[in-house]
């Protein structure tokens, strides 16, 4: 697929880059071979292959999935420029 400089220029202004009339002629090409290269991915035939997470076969070490309360409490209140009974004071917004 080749892209023409108006093209381009439509897709620089859709994702809000701008380019003046030297780098349009400049990008038309590039764009029409990453376009074309795309294509040529679309070709292959991928019927047989598995979808995979990793190229290499390994098991991720996962430790169990136990709920707790953190017990951070003191951490956490520690970076809040106002506590109170272990709670955050935030500016009342309700009236």
């Amino acid at each position: 697929m080749s892209l023409d400089k108006e093209t381009v220029a439509k897709v620089a202004t859709l994702a809000r880059i701008r380019m003046n009339d030297e780098e349009l002629e400049r990008m038309a090409p590039q764009l029409s071979k990453i376009i074309g290269f795309v294509e040529q991915l679309g070709e292959v035939d991928t019927d047989q292959v598995e979808p995979l997470a990793n190229v290499v076969d390994i098991t991720l070490a996962l430790r169990d999935d136990e709920v707790n309360d953190g017990a951070c409490v003191d951490k956490v209140l520690a970076n809040a420029p106002e506590s109170t009974q272990g709670f955050f004071v935030v500016p009342k917004v309700v009236e």
